[in-house]
């Protein structure tokens, strides 16, 4: 596949990892240090006892990521809903089913990708009849940024999605707008790797051993899908499908 001419998109963009402060004047958050030199399942275990920010507690549990250590294709949502949250794996509720009608209409088989969000505690606004979902803010992205990373670490995709602003603004850039870039493929560094080990220097391509090329891509998560009204629902479907075929098109 030729190189699309974007700029590339470096981990080393992302905010510095600081302790931050959380909303709640008497907690403070912390930053996730997840173990190192182990696999996903290994990862999975040590975050179910994450304490780095103030959302594990009313939280019923830690959602992580699910999907096989092999998966070309990373999708990166917000952080996990009521169901999720509930069930304890990622992307299960209404965002989640519309999600795999998306990959199955694109031309992506949902068990061959990785699914995970920036975030991996649910954050909410308790109510007498239901909880309502608050977006996290940047104190949460920082904390929880080390799972995302050790998830790639391990991973290695080809691409990454990044499913909602929450998400792009996390991986990409604080500025980046879904309604102006998405569906664009742009060469992306993961963390701890330089871009010449990305292979993106042009002859170290030609090495079997060269890590390969990482390409990000941004869209719609779901979740805003569903949100749209009913008359223009379909159209923004479509445009969700035709972001993912374009990814279908990348991992061909």
């Amino acid at each position: 596949m030729g190189r699309p001419p974007d700029r590339t998109v470096s981990a080393a963009r992302l905010a510095p990892v600081v302790p931050v402060r959380c909303h709640r004047p008497v907690a403070v958050n912390t930053i996730a240090q997840p173990p190192s030199g182990v696999g996903l399942d290994e990862l999975r275990q040590a975050a179910a006892g994450c304490r780095a920010c103030e959302l594990w507690e009313p939280a019923t549990q830690t959602v992580f990521g699910e999907g096989p250590a092999t998966a070309r294709i990373v999708f990166v949502g917000e952080q996990p809903g009521d169901q999720e949250d509930r069930k304890g794996e990622p992307f299960v509720g209404p965002a989640g089913r519309l999600l795999d009608r998306a990959l199955a209409d694109a031309g992506i088989d949902r068990r061959d990708a990785y699914v995970t969000n920036a975030v991996k505690h649910f954050r909410f606004q308790p109510t007498p009849k239901r909880r309502i979902h608050q977006t996290p803010g940047p104190e949460h992205l920082r904390a929880c940024r080390p799972w995302l990373e050790a998830e790639f670490e391990v991973l290695k995709p080809e691409v990454v999605v990044c499913l909602g602003a929450t998400a792009a603004k996390a991986l990409i850039s604080p500025s980046f707008r879904i309604t102006k870039d998405r569906g664009r493929l742009m060469p992306w560094t993961p963390p701890g790797v330089t871009r010449a080990e990305a292979g993106d220097d042009g002859p170290a391509d030609d090495d079997e051993d060269a890590p390969h090329q990482t390409w990000m891509l941004a869209t719609a998560h779901p979740s805003a899908v569903l949100r749209v009204p009913d008359e223009n629902r379909a159209a923004a479907y479509d445009a969700l499908v035709a972001d993912l075929s374009v990814v279908a098109g990348a991992l061909a």
